[in-house]
């Protein structure tokens, strides 16, 4: 199991995190990885309702968010595969990003000069290629993030990165609407490829991450070689693609197995447990607002504008906290903060339609969401090797929302037969098993400290 023990910082040695260049650069190229996801799903729902497509149809074309949960497939390609020309000018990730970005670009500039009226099919393929080319994005992003600076400032670089992405998606939202109120869809998409240089800008002005590679890694793959000898009967094609699939593809499950031992099936609890208690209370939070009496605008301003503040607060906390205390303990805090915001919600339902109230608890539950949010990062990213970053990254940010989502699909059951009251009590004891886990590990982590201590006490001269 990783060390998350906290390195010994000031608060002011903390606070100036947010100056290091590394973490001021996530700030744009999250920007650039929320700026798409809007635009395929919400954002581009309105458009295709607006100009007569059937909600069937529109109903299909939210698939393309598929790609985003499925990324851990080609993931090891993004990990192993150089690309021609970009990876020896711009190194492994750097290349990635841009070419991601570039087919974001192109995609949203093809969905601003095909009708979708008119050329259907062509208009969601351009779609597919945003999608495809955003989530390809979010699997290089992710590794770079982890791969330039050091874990102790994980939670910083994973807040400033929160910043921009939501960032990115109120300008991919609010933005794009206004745009489309006053100059039409097409200029709307437009605008927002163009607004895609920002990131292609950023991934030129940064420096690629140092790719270190440990001595535990390069004996994991040693299976490889042992393979190629092996196989000396079998077709040279045959050989060399089935040695790519064990190093890309085995040998990053193999490797976090045999590093965390005994705790990583509990550590892989933890990623799938983690986000419940948001996830689930999101899928209705919507329907609670309409229900309780609130407008569009009062939802609007409140949740939006204030969240996303209050958000960007948490997140900035919860990066400051990290380096100050490390991960585990931050983690514990936003674990119990998150189950505890939904209480609150809970009491929300009983007083009825209260515009202070509703703004005292989406100010609470957004700043918790950030703070939390920033220590879960930091904690996946310090759970990577970097001989495989992309790819365990992409895993476990496909797991953290596979069980969740799943439970938020039962979540109007729950609202229809017992009402908001019991559900929101409900979306906050689905957080106690993330809490518990939180809890065992940080306490494993004390006994590995105090077994390493016993056992170097008992070394010769020590």
């Amino acid at each position: 199991m990783p060390s998350n023990s906290p390195p010994v910082h000031s608060w002011r040695e903390a606070s100036r995190v947010y100056f290091k260049r590394q973490v001021v650069s996530m700030l744009f190229l999250g920007f650039a990885a929320g700026l798409p996801f809007l635009l395929v799903f919400s954002t581009l729902s309105r458009w295709l309702a607006e100009v007569g497509i059937s909600r069937t149809v529109i109903g299909f074309f939210s698939w393309v968010g598929i790609t985003y949960s499925i990324k851990v497939l080609w993931a090891p390609v993004v990990d192993r595969l150089p690309l021609p020309g970009l990876t020896q000018w711009l190194g492994k990730r750097r290349s990635w990003m841009l070419l991601g970005q570039l087919g974001i670009l192109l995609g949203l500039l093809a969905m601003a000069f095909i009708p979708p009226q008119e050329h259907l099919t062509l208009f969601a393929l351009a779609a597919l290629l945003v999608a495809f080319s955003s989530a390809t994005q979010d699997v290089a992003l992710d590794a770079y993030r982890i791969e330039i600076i050091a874990a102790e400032y994980q939670g910083a670089m994973s807040a400033m990165y929160i910043g921009g992405y939501r960032l990115g998606t109120l300008v991919a939202g609010a933005g794009a609407l206004y745009l489309a109120e006053f100059q039409g869809w097409s200029q709307a998409y437009l605008i927002m490829a163009l607004l895609m240089l920002v990131g292609m800008i950023a991934v030129l002005l940064v420096a690629e991450p140092e790719h270190k590679i440990s001595l535990t890694t390069y004996e994991n793959e040693e299976r490889v070689i042992h393979y190629l000898e092996d196989s000396a009967h079998l077709p040279d094609w045959l050989r060399k693609l089935v040695a790519w699939f064990i190093g890309a593809v085995v040998c990053p499950f193999t490797d976090f197995f045999s590093r965390n031992g005994s705790l990583a099936i509990t550590i892989l609890l933890l990623i799938s447990l983690f986000r419940i208690t948001d996830i689930t209370m999101a899928s209705m939070a919507n329907p609670f607002y309409f229900d309780l009496g609130y407008s569009k605008i009062e939802v609007a301003n409140i949740t939006k504008l204030v969240g996303f503040f209050m958000t960007l607060g948490g997140a900035a906390l919860g990066g400051i906290l990290v380096v100050r205390y490390g991960i585990m303990r931050p983690l514990l805090a936003g674990a119990i903060s998150v189950a505890l915001t939904n209480l609150l919600f809970a009491v929300m339902a009983w007083t009825g339609y209260d515009l202070i109230m509703l703004t005292l608890v989406i100010s609470a539950d957004s700043l918790s969401g950030g703070f939390a949010t920033a220590a879960f990062i930091a904690y996946l990213s310090s759970l990577t090797n970097q001989a495989y970053t992309a790819t365990q990254y992409a895993l476990f940010s496909s797991l953290m929302t596979l069980v969740p989502k799943i439970l938020a699909g039962f979540s109007g059951i729950i609202v229809d037969a017992q009402g908001y009251v019991f559900f929101f009590i409900y979306a906050s004891i689905t957080g106690i098993p993330a809490i518990g886990l939180v809890l065992y590990l940080m306490n494993a982590e004390k006994r590995d400290k105090g077994k390493d201590t016993r056992e170097k006490g008992q070394e010769p001269g020590g």
